[in-house]
């Protein structure tokens, strides 16, 4: 089986994952019913319909913040990380560098703005309603529910919050005095680095591994998925799909009519997709610039 993840010796996703369990904040501090297991979902083609940057990055061309054209080519580069069907240390270094350039600068607090914003406009009506039912039966459950993404931290809460979920793990970028540096704390929360993050959320919060449950769309999430005791494969790639058949784990499919691996062009395979498409775009807006 294919394996896209692969770390540099300065990508050590042990440092992500700690990044990402520590700005972990939880929307709902009642008591559980049971409070040593909880359930861990993927966001991109796992909670919804494509790839939430790619549509908060449509939000913001809708906003004049992002233009037209950095959009398409986003969409161009996304597809070609998805059609390479790989990635690598290198495409992710590089196009984290690209993308953390676009928030340099910004407020906090107007970018936590934008993420309620475009969330309600754009990502609502993309949620897959089988994948929400899983993860609010684990809420009725009594067990604390946690999106696992590379989305940024910021639009990966916002939609924990609309989902009524216990919270999200995702990428953290740094910040002073309320504005982002352009430089991330630990790196993009992907591959080993989810893995490291629920293992450090599970030590804060007493969880029992063989207790919890993991979702996932994509073969990217091995680690995530064999970090727990109850794996499940939803809409998943078709590697994941053997490997799931093999061990035996449930699969979940919400998606319609034959193999819907790309329901609109954003949908991503992985973290080399996501901002492999931001590093194109980019690149590219600079190249025509010049």
């Amino acid at each position: 089986m294919r394996q896209f993840w692969q770390w540099r010796d300065d990508e050590d996703p042990l440092r992500a994952g700690a990044a990402a369990a520590a700005a972990a904040e939880p929307d709902d501090v009642r008591p559980l019913a049971d409070p040593t297991a909880a359930a861990f979902f993927d966001v991109d083609n796992t909670m919804m319909r494509g790839a939430s940057i790619y549509y908060f990055a449509r939000g913001l061309a809708a906003r004049k913040l992002f233009t037209l054209r950095d959009l398409a080519m986003f969409a161009f580069g996304q597809a070609a990380f998805r059609l390479r069907g790989a990635e690598n240390a290198q495409h992710i270094s590089t196009a984290r560098e690209a993308a953390l350039a676009f928030v340099a600068g910004q407020k906090v607090s107007d970018l936590a703005a934008l993420c309620e914003e475009i969330y309600d406009e754009v990502l609502a009506d993309r949620i897959w309603l089988g994948t929400r039912a899983l993860a609010l039966q684990h809420i009725d459950a009594g067990q604390q529910v946690w999106l696992v993404t590379a989305t940024p931290v910021e639009l990966a809460r916002v939609i924990a919050h609309r989902l009524g979920l216990t919270g999200a793990l995702g990428t953290v970028a740094e910040t002073q005095d309320g504005v982002y540096t352009g430089r991330l704390v630990g790196n993009l929360l992907h591959g080993p680095a989810k893995s490291a993050a629920v293992q450090a959320l599970a030590r804060r919060e007493g969880l029992e591994l063989a207790s919890c449950a993991a979702y996932s769309d994509s073969v990217n999430d091995l680690p995530m998925l064999t970090t727990v005791g109850r794996p499940h494969a939803v809409n998943p790639d078709s590697d994941l799909r053997d490997h799931a058949r093999e061990k035996g784990w449930p699969i979940h499919d919400f998606r319609t009519g034959r193999k819907v691996t790309m329901v609109a062009l954003p949908a991503a395979a992985g973290a080399g997709a996501l901002v492999g498409g931001v590093a194109a775009g980019i690149a590219l807006r600079k190249h025509y610039r010049a």
